[in-house]
């Protein structure tokens, strides 16, 4: 009986290690009579739609490679010609991305993201309470215009000095720390102790190699059960474990998990007190949380908005209502509300009530800890010595680039567009790109200067450019490039063999609902759903069945298409949601269940406030209050 018991869970074991080959392969064969029995085009289109589906949602094979397989099976089924479905891979959001990401390598390789961070939480203050704000509103501003991931890995590790610099202090001072003394007038009334602390100096590095890290791997991170701690709670990690999907966030990063000094402590106390592990929480778990928020404020914040836009215009040329003007103005609001609402609810989940303790804005009175913190802070802001002049360049591109993106189309006056004969030649991409080709240009040492000191790379060429292509192909997400063409390409090949009217007459029977109920189960399906799917492959399979849904109930499709966008982005109960949180949970700080407790809540306030938006400040921005004229269009069109 053993014998046999043990040859089960062998046979077991092979099979659950060969679980993606198998639904890779038997997959396709289970679906394959809906094609033959019925060979219509919205038969082969939704055999299509539904095997590159599970695939996506089963990651079974990478998301890049998944997105490929509608442009082999579309000509091969005779739904869309071989040169129509390459068409769909490279449009122009393709170019936006590519001259975001060229501002992004500048940012990155001259230090500008770590200024700007700095900066803000030294503003913010050292108070429990501030020090929380002060990251979360410098991640949200990063958020805007780098990657949602790429923010999370340079804002930990900042955060992570701080809150070390916390550890130590209370392992040396004991109970002591909580006592006040008076803030002293100079640094120098500092104890000298503080220069002999722990400085835990953590770097996330940046490698070009992809990796095989998958979901499974990243949950089996579980915390040290010895007698020493590495600090962190976390067993040590391979120092090539990789974040490998990227789950709706721009660039995909892959990112080295440091090795932080251990210190010993005793088995029950990892943290000096109590209330510093909920301060550890509360601040990691705020930048994963902020990143998301800071990803939905502009059209190129994460690549979920990008699908959107581009669907959008694809399926409704007529519409000239999404762009990058129309879109900050809507959800900028959204981020404001999500983010002093997603502060108050950390606060309240792991710092308590007490907001005059934790917040006060006084110098008068300190505790020790709270003046190292802020000391730690200056000094890391000190290494970065004045500012360059690619800093500098950098910094003006980045202004002049969101400047021209407001400014072509404002809706309310005539934009620099219009100084032009030909109209409808420009769009966002064209300003995106031809900044992003000056960076490869022009020279990232002061011209006329014989001076190096803003020449930090000690490269021999005085006429090096600010960025290099390495820089720009270590940053560009060619997977996500080829996930956002697939799903163009699924798009094209629902509207021409008519599946996506079919699927909308399916959905009639939900016409008697009001247009804020369709939205809110929308939202609602979509936020659980990307939980545990991609967020680009949960929004590319959801859309055409929302635009469909939308036209058949004669409800603007911006009332359910936005929302949705808005919500897949708050996969954020889980390490697995997004790969910012991986990020988070690897440093140790946090368990599963504290993520799902305050993810949960983020997640109904993300709910609660898109629904706010879209029935309020939405209906005038984008006349939601009557079937436009465009979508009539394309109604009658695909009726046809």
């Amino acid at each position: 009986m053993r014998l046999e018991a043990a040859a089960r869970m062998d046979v077991f074991r092979k099979l659950w290690a060969a679980r993606k080959l198998i639904v890779v392969v038997f997959i396709p064969l289970f679906l394959l009579p809906l094609p033959l029995i019925h060979p219509t085009s919205e038969a082969c289109c939704a055999y299509v739609l539904m095997v590159t589906a599970v695939y996506w949602v089963s990651e079974a094979v990478p998301l890049g490679a998944a997105a490929l397989v509608p442009a082999f099976l579309y000509p091969l089924f005779g739904v869309l010609k071989s040169s129509e479905v390459a068409a769909e891979y490279c449009k122009d959001t393709t170019l936006l991305l590519m001259g975001v990401i060229c501002l992004a390598a500048s940012i990155e390789k001259w230090n500008l993201h770590k200024r700007i961070a700095l900066r803000m939480v030294m503003i913010a203050g050292a108070k429990p309470g501030m020090l929380v704000l002060g990251f979360m509103c410098c991640t949200v501003f990063l958020s805007m215009w780098l990657s949602n991931t790429s923010t999370t890995a340079m804002v930990m590790p900042i955060a992570e000095a701080v809150l070390q610099q916390l550890i130590c202090t209370g392992l040396a001072d004991g109970h002591v720390n909580s006592e006040t003394a008076e803030a002293p007038e100079d640094d120098s009334a500092v104890s000298d102790k503080e220069e002999n602390m722990d400085k835990n100096q953590l770097e996330l590095l940046y490698r070009n190699n992809s990796s095989n890290c998958n979901k499974q791997e990243l949950t089996t991170l579980t915390e040290v059960q010895t007698g020493e701690g590495n600090g962190l709670g976390l067993q040590p990690i391979s120092n090539q474990e990789f974040i490998r999907h990227t789950n709706g966030h721009l660039p995909q990063v892959a990112i080295e998990f440091p090795n932080v000094k251990r210190v010993k402590l005793r088995r029950d106390s990892q943290y000096p007190t109590k209330r510093d592990h909920m301060i550890c929480k509360c601040l990691s778990l705020s930048i994963t949380y902020a990143a998301t928020i800071g990803g939905l404020i502009t059209i190129t914040g994460t690549s979920t908005n990008l699908i959107f836009a581009e669907q959008f215009n694809t399926r409704y040329p007529d519409a000239k209502v999404i762009n990058f003007g129309t879109w900050f103005i809507f959800s900028f609001p959204i981020a404001i509300i999500m983010l002093v609402l997603t502060w108050l609810w950390l606060h309240f989940l792991f710092l308590g009530c007490n907001f005059r303790e934790t917040c006060s804005l006084s110098k008068k009175r300190k505790t020790r800890r709270e003046m190292l913190s802020e000391r730690r802070i200056h000094e890391e802001y000190a290494k970065l010595g004045p500012i360059s002049y690619p800093e500098v360049v950098t910094g003006v591109f980045f202004i002049l680039m969101t400047l021209l993106w407001f400014t072509r189309e404002p809706g309310f006056v005539p934009g620099w567009t219009s100084l032009f004969e030909k109209k409808g030649y420009r769009t966002d991409a064209t300003v995106s790109v031809l900044l992003g080709f000056l960076l490869f240009l022009i020279p990232a040492r002061r011209p006329f200067s014989s001076s190096s000191s803003s020449w930090s790379n000690s490269e021999s060429d005085p006429m090096a450019p600010m960025i290099t292509w390495k820089d720009f192909q270590r940053l560009m997400p060619w997977e996500i490039v080829i996930l956002v063409g697939g799903g163009y390409a699924l798009a094209a090949g629902c509207k021409v063999s008519g599946l996506s009217v079919w699927i909308g007459r399916q959905l009639e029977p939900m016409s008697g609902l009001p247009p804020w109920a369709v939205t809110l189960l929308a939202c609602l399906l979509v936020s659980a759903v990307t939980e545990f799917a991609s967020n680009p492959a949960t929004l590319t399979v959801f859309l055409p069945i929302l635009s469909a849904l939308s036209e058949t109930l004669r409800i603007n499709p911006l009332h359910t298409l936005i929302p949705s966008t808005m919500c897949v982005s708050f996969g954020v109960m889980l390490p697995v949601g997004n790969p910012p949180n991986a990020i988070v949970f690897s440093y140790g700080h946090v368990k599963i269940s504290d993520m799902v407790k305050a993810g949960f809540g983020v997640n109904l306030i993300g709910v609660a406030v898109v629904m706010l938006a879209i029935t309020t400040w939405g209906v005038p921005l984008f006349n939601l209050s009557e079937f436009p004229a465009w979508a009539v269009a394309r109604n009658v069109t695909g009726s046809l």
